[in-house]
């Protein structure tokens, strides 16, 4: 692999782990939203709170999975 595919790698890598970051944020926000407010559900609905939850832990934990994927070596 040549220095400029291996910096081409490591960018791209970078950048999924942050749109996982920020989507996980985004997540949590239009949850709260559903939870909190009548912007999608008449009186709110109990099920954002679970799913604020869900994207809370994605936003934590969604690099660090995929950082161990990227360093755990392919099986044969």
């Amino acid at each position: 692999m040549s220095s400029d595919d291996e910096t081409r790698l490591w960018r791209n890598r970078f950048i999924l782990m942050n749109l996982i970051r920020i989507g996980g944020t985004i997540g949590v926000l239009l949850s709260i939203l559903l939870w909190q407010s009548d912007t999608f559900v008449q009186g709110g609905t109990i099920l954002g709170f679970p799913l604020a939850l869900l994207c809370l832990f994605v936003s934590f934990f969604g690099p660090k999975y995929a950082a161990h994927q990227w360093r755990t070596p392919p099986e044969p």
